[in-house]
């Protein structure tokens, strides 16, 4: 029976060659391939730097904590003097007594008021009641009632009269609250654009914003059979507590906007 034959060369590379299972053949099959870096590792370097970060900062509060203050630098007037305490007497008033918290507008309202101009007749100057200044209302007990909502402190009022045909009033308003004043200003300026009053959007008053201040003139001269035509013009503006509203009336019809203008500044300076 004859049997195959190896030939020398194949024997050679047979023996040489590591046969499938053997030590040699294993190791290289686990050789492992370039190690990729997991996500495990950089929560871990991130872990480590906040706790860095917290370790100094606990260590920077430790040794202040253990310092000495630093003294603060001294004063350029050592001894501070205050006026003493005066018992009252026939000169003590109020506005003595409050003198570091007394402002201007808690003294006299009227004395805040323009003068009439030069050729003009007073027709009056002094304190309104409320119910007497609601009365230039379309609805009086309505603006009563709003006086008293917005809480209105004090009103003080002139009126003059140029050539027997420009009228006018001027009247400041405090209140209690800036959020009475504005809310006194928002309502009224709210209806003036309309036709049935001014007619048109207005002009703000030069150095305020469209909110405190404005001035509107009537678009139409009121013109009825028998009767002077009459145009009226509004003036409203506040400042700190106060609002100023101006009625300018001429009942020829004629009125330029920048007199009444020029009139809500020369009030708004004064006060």
């Amino acid at each position: 029976m004859e049997h195959e034959q190896t030939i020398p060369e194949q024997r050679k590379e047979e023996e040489s060659a590591p046969e499938q299972g053997t030590p040699d053949a294993a190791s290289d099959a686990a050789q492992p391939g370039p190690r990729r870096r997991g996500r495990r590792t950089v929560l871990l370097i991130a872990g480590a730097a906040v706790l860095g970060v917290l370790a100094g900062t606990v260590t920077g509060y430790a040794i202040q904590y253990h310092r000495a203050p630093t003294p603060l630098a001294p004063l350029a007037q050592a001894d501070l003097t205050s006026p003493k305490a005066l018992a009252p007497d026939d000169a003590t008033t109020n506005k003595t007594i409050n003198a570091n918290r007394w402002h201007k507008t808690d003294d006299d309202l009227t004395k805040l008021l323009i003068e009439a101009p030069d050729g003009a007749k007073k027709e009056g100057s002094g304190y309104n009641t409320l119910d007497f200044l609601a009365l230039n209302f379309e609805y009086p007990d309505r603006a009563l009632r709003g006086f008293a909502s917005d809480g209105t402190r004090r009103i003080a009022s002139v009126s003059w009269s140029e050539d027997d045909s420009t009228f006018v009033e001027v009247n400041v308003l405090q209140f209690s609250t800036y959020d009475g004043a504005n809310d006194y200003v928002r309502e009224q300026s709210s209806y003036m654009p309309g036709k049935k009053y001014a007619g048109n959007d207005g002009v703000d008053v030069p150095g305020l914003p469209s909110k405190l201040g404005h001035v509107w003139v009537d678009s139409e001269a009121h013109e009825k059979p028998g009767y002077l035509p009459i145009r009226g013009a509004r003036a409203i503006a506040r400042r700190g507590d106060l609002v100023i509203d101006i009625n300018y009336v001429n009942n020829r019809g004629k009125i330029a906007e920048g007199d009444v203008v020029d009139l809500a500044k020369r009030q708004l300076e004064r006060l």
